[in-house]
């Protein structure tokens, strides 16, 4: 049986992909809680990080090294910082960059020295979300990471002047994948877009996200998680 970890940042996520697990354990690791349980024949771990490169890294490492899973998944939401994206689409990380990481001079922006300066994100769990059976688009591309919420037209420009092919921003997926890196774990960032950065109303998006649409962008989520434990049967 495959054990699949999942490490989401807020409440509302995490609420959503515990109520698909049977058989419900809590366990104490580090200074976080995990939920076990089983869906669809895999075992799944499921922590609630919080928010932030810090929290992510620390969450992801506790996981890894408790449970040794199989594959691990970050899931939730971010905002999508190219044209091509609207509110409900899907990006799956094909890579993973910090938008905000610079270790001085003769290294580039995103590097993170001695290491990498973009992370891959795992080519077949990839492969399955991009052949979801669903009405949601999907796209795969890069995700940029940094410790804060994008929310006007300067800082998302920036962004995107330094990593063109940028397609969401969040806070926790690149730190997540540099732990996976590290430990050689595949690893996939699965990220709704709730917001559009820069755009008119864009605070309005975000919590017009929360109160009226984020119940209902689970669908893709549930889908995603078991499509994959039918490709890994």
């Amino acid at each position: 049986m495959i054990t699949i970890a999942l490490i989401v940042a807020m409440t509302s996520e995490y609420e959503q992909v515990k109520s698909l697990l049977t058989d419900v354990k809590e366990e104490k690791v580090g200074p976080f809680t995990c939920v076990t349980g089983q869906h669809n024949g895999a075992s799944f771990v499921l922590m609630q990080c919080g928010m932030g490169k810090v929290n992510a890294a620390a969450g992801a490492t506790e996981m890894i090294r408790t449970f040794q899973p199989d594959y691990l998944i970050s899931t939730g939401v971010a905002g999508g910082i190219d044209s091509c994206l609207r509110i409900m689409d899907v990006v799956v990380s094909r890579q993973l960059v910090h938008h905000d990481m610079w270790c001085g001079p003769g290294t580039e922006r995103g590097e993170v020295q001695g290491v990498a300066k973009m992370f891959e994100g795992d080519r077949d769990m990839v492969r399955v979300a991009m052949g979801l059976p669903c009405e949601t688009r999907i796209h795969g591309g890069l995700i940029c990471t940094g410790d804060q919420f994008i929310s006007d037209r300067k800082q998302l420009d920036e962004i995107k002047g330094a990593f063109p092919e940028g397609l969401a921003v969040d806070m926790e997926s690149a730190a997540i994948a540099q732990v996976a890196y590290l430990y050689k774990v595949p690893f996939v960032s699965f990220r709704i877009i709730s917001d559009t950065p820069g755009a008119e109303g864009h605070t309005q998006q975000w919590e017009d996200f929360w109160t009226n649409i984020a119940e209902g962008s689970f669908t893709v989520t549930k889908t995603f998680l078991e499509q994959l434990i039918e490709a890994k049967k």
